[in-house]
């Protein structure tokens, strides 16, 4: 049940990913930049598109080739997709970032710093949840 569960909230944050980055990809300027420093990092629109594009295939790829290898480890399947959600939910708030980085609009950008470090700790307790389940698991449930 949980793998259904996980599944599904997997896709959806695909389909929401696509949205978003159709949306943002549609509002930003032909040079996007990524490293605002002394000499700035700016790519063209369309390679921001298609790195991102690549990013979040190769990511996504990872849990079909996972479902084939695993398809006996119910558990690790289930934990596997709420990692792929979570990198996602990151992928999601970087390109919301990279896009209004490079919007005209005025913004304190300090303010999303906590969401964009709430995606990194999202995906850190996540990767740090499957060895701290197996352990408890082993401890507490023989």
């Amino acid at each position: 049940m949980t793998l259904k569960v996980f599944k599904a909230i997997w896709f959806l944050s695909l389909i929401i990913f696509l949205g978003v980055f159709m949306y943002n990809y549609a509002s930003l300027p032909e040079t996007v930049v990524v490293i605002e420093a002394e000499t700035p990092i700016s790519l063209s629109r369309d390679v921001l598109f298609y790195s991102f594009l690549v990013m979040a295939a190769i990511l996504n790829l990872f849990v079909f080739l996972i479902n084939k290898l695993f398809a006996n480890h119910i558990e690790f399947r289930a934990w596997f997709y709420g990692l792929i959600t979570s990198l996602t939910i990151f992928l999601i708030v970087g390109i919301n970032f990279i896009a209004l980085y490079n919007s005209s609009e005025k913004f304190n950008y300090q303010d999303i710093g906590l969401i964009i470090y709430g995606s990194i700790a999202l995906v850190v307790v996540w990767v740090l949840s499957w060895p701290i389940y197996k352990v408890a698991k082993r401890l507490f449930f023989k």
